[in-house]
């Protein structure tokens, strides 16, 4: 019997690939693969020049195609991505943020110069890292802690410029993650955005067991939660036969008497969505690996971070599941309790400075998903403000502890150590006390704004049990918080105490973000407005 094949043209659609509205993530891709290029084939002195001008340049035209796509909203490579108000909203965001990140990273001074050499004949840290590298990063990741090959590398003046390509890849995987319209999609570009960061924790120049360690806790802790959340993708196509978000909730509508396999599927998608988000119960990674990674990747990850993987949950909530919104709300609603109050509490004993910021992190990251309780319009741009606020906010604070140093070039992140730091430092002091007090929620500043935003959102959809919780979890935050701006302004200095060191990278990030969040506080209406025309999702 003769059989006649059929051409392949009859039976598979060739998708169209819609190049101008996946423009601002190619962007970023291509230039991350150029930034690899310039690593293998660009002589080492240039480099660090070389790649930071790339960065700063292709994050930037990133930025500026996000702004001629503002108010697009489509699909694109055959419904995979979606180009809505909330995508470009958020890609503006972590863009903005990973430019603040990038010269974070980028910053080669920051050492005390008070110390040349240990002795005759011998160096000291301080003393081969004065002017020379990237401060933060190890110069050399291969070489073991304290070996010889790491002390010959820090005596070169090596720079570890790797740490460029790297971030510009997890950009990427940032700004596709909340963009992604299919849950396949969504978990290659977790992939993509988790994978660099957990080789960046591991790269700072001190304290190197501690960094490897947390890189170590953040990589297992991450394979874990990916597994749930492809286990969740299995169960939600059992369900659904689709894995494309408006399909699975075409399907629950259908047949809304037999969604278990959904519930199923929403619950293991949360739980790795809520690790990267550092949510309770599984924000255990998030103390540590902000104590150990070094603090310019610390700054980036939480701020950047965090802001995709909300965009993520948000897509997921309103566009995969809104037929089970009765199931999902008072689950949510649980999370955020714990969350708010499990972050107020445990920050309150902390005695380490980015410790203590990775507690605020986790009771933030509970006000956030009061607005994602909230459930409607008004939930939607109350979060998408938050994000903005609290990523700014956050770059600033990590930026003022880099800023304070032990004559040895070790971060001061002791709280001890900061007694009297507002008198040594007047203008340091005041930034950091600007930023918790916004953190804790006072009025005319951005983080003020940002919570009654939520709180607003969270009592038109009916959530007043959260607010009151949530009220209370910022009063406990809120001692914390003046605990530090005492320990400040009203303590003596230690006999040995720390110097500040002013870096103008990182002094313009800190001066930046605290006039960012003084002017969010005092003129918030023209974001709230922004918010709320971006506010759309499409399917």
């Amino acid at each position: 019997m003769t059989t006649h094949p059929i051409p392949l043209a009859a039976t598979v659609a060739t998708p169209s690939i819609e190049y101008g509205l996946l423009s601002p993530m190619l962007i970023v891709f291509g230039v991350g693969v150029a930034a690899v290029l310039v690593e293998a084939f660009v002589a080492r002195r240039y480099r660090y020049g070389t790649q930071l001008i790339l960065s700063l340049a292709g994050l930037a035209a990133a930025l500026a195609a996000v702004v001629r796509l503002a108010g697009t909203e489509s699909t694109a490579v055959a419904g995979a991505v979606a180009v809505d108000g909330v995508t470009l909203f958020l890609q503006g965001t972590i863009l903005v943020v990973s430019i603040l990140g990038v010269l974070f990273i980028a910053e080669r001074g920051g050492q005390p110069r008070t110390q040349a050499r240990s002795g005759p004949g011998t160096w000291s840290l301080a003393a081969a890292t004065v002017g020379r590298g990237a401060d933060a990063f190890t110069p050399q990741a291969s070489a073991v802690p304290g070996s010889a090959d790491e002390r010959a590398a820090i005596r070169a003046g090596i720079a570890t410029t790797e740490v460029f390509p790297l971030t510009l890849l997890a950009v990427g995987g940032l700004m596709l993650f909340p963009a992604s319209n299919d849950l396949l999609t969504m978990f290659v570009a977790l992939e993509v955005l988790s994978l660099p960061l957990y080789l960046l924790c591991g790269l700072a120049r001190r304290q190197r067991l501690l960094s490897q360690e947390a890189a170590l806790k953040y990589f297992l802790l991450g394979a874990f939660s990916s597994a749930f959340f492809l286990y969740g993708v299995a169960l939600l196509y059992g369900q659904a036969g689709t894995v494309r978000l408006g399909g699975i909730a075409d399907a629950i509508a259908a047949h809304p008497s037999e969604a278990m396999l959904a519930l199923l599927g929403l619950a293991m998608l949360a739980v790795g969505l809520l690790f990267k988000i550092g949510a309770v119960p599984f924000q255990s990674w998030v103390p540590d690996v902000y104590q150990g990674a070094p603090t310019p990747i610390t700054a980036f990850m939480a701020a950047a971070t965090k802001i995709a993987a909300v965009g993520a949950m948000l897509r997921i909530l309103q566009i995969a599941v809104p037929g089970l919104r009765d199931d999902w709300r008072p689950v949510l609603a649980a999370v955020a309790i714990a969350t708010m109050v499990v972050g107020a509490v445990l920050a309150v004993t902390q005695t380490d400075v980015k410790r203590m910021l990775a507690y605020s992190s986790v009771a933030h990251a509970g006000f956030i998903i009061v607005g994602l309780v909230a459930a409607n319009e008004a939930g939607i741009a109350a979060v998408l403000f938050y994000l903005v606020a609290y990523g700014l906010g956050t770059l600033g604070a990590f930026a003022v502890v880099s800023l304070v140093r032990e004559t040895d070039g070790e971060e001061a992140t002791a709280l001890a150590r900061w007694s009297g730091l507002g008198r040594r430092s007047p203008w340091l002091g005041a930034v950091f006390a600007l930023l918790l007090l916004s953190f804790a929620g006072l009025p005319l500043t951005s983080g003020f704004v940002s919570k009654f935003a939520v709180f607003e959102a969270a009592v038109s959809g009916d959530a007043v049990t959260l607010v009151i919780i949530g009220v209370i979890s910022s009063a406990i935050a809120a001692f914390f918080y003046i605990r530090v701006i005492v320990l400040m302004f009203f303590t003596d200095s230690p006999s040995d105490a720390p110097v500040v060191v002013t870096p103008p990278l990182t002094r313009a990030i800190v001066l930046l973000t605290a006039a960012a969040t003084i002017v969010l506080g005092l003129l918030p209406q023209w974001l709230l407005d922004l918010a709320e025309q971006a506010s759309t999702l499409v399917r």
